[in-house]
């Protein structure tokens, strides 16, 4: 895989891809009990949470800049400071949008390469003592 050639957002497939993987991601966190505390973080609806991780993650994986027009700057650590985030919560993300990539069929070297990078941004938004 030359996988240092293309962005994650050529890695993900795309725009429809990549809405599919937030729209999955944001699916199983409603649905599965061991991301109950990760959910309890979100507000009732999600679908405005889901449109700015999509939003967000455009840009971040190397597309389209969707999220600064609409929001500002991401400001991203300090946007997720009201929320108490250990390891616990971090592994509920990173294992939710595990789940949502396998779900979808992504290779295991696309989910390594992607798990790898969301890995350090989950990894940083930590803001509490485990």
């Amino acid at each position: 895989m030359e996988s240092d050639q293309k962005t994650m957002y050529e890695l993900v497939g795309g725009d429809e891809l990549l809405r599919e993987l937030v729209d999955r991601f944001y699916d199983l966190m409603d649905l599965e009990q061991g991301f109950a505390a990760l959910r309890a973080m979100h507000p009732p609806s999600l679908e405005g949470s889901r449109d700015k991780l999509y939003h967000f993650l455009s840009g971040w994986t190397g597309g389209p800049d969707l999220y600064t027009p609409r929001y500002g700057n991401a400001f991203l650590r300090a946007r997720h400071l009201p929320f108490s985030i250990g390891s616990n919560e971090r592994d509920q993300w990173l294992t939710c949008m595990l789940m949502a990539m396998r779900d979808m069929g992504f290779s295991e070297d696309k989910q390594d390469i992607l798990l790898n990078a969301f890995f350090r941004t989950a990894d940083w938004m930590r803001n509490k003592a485990d």
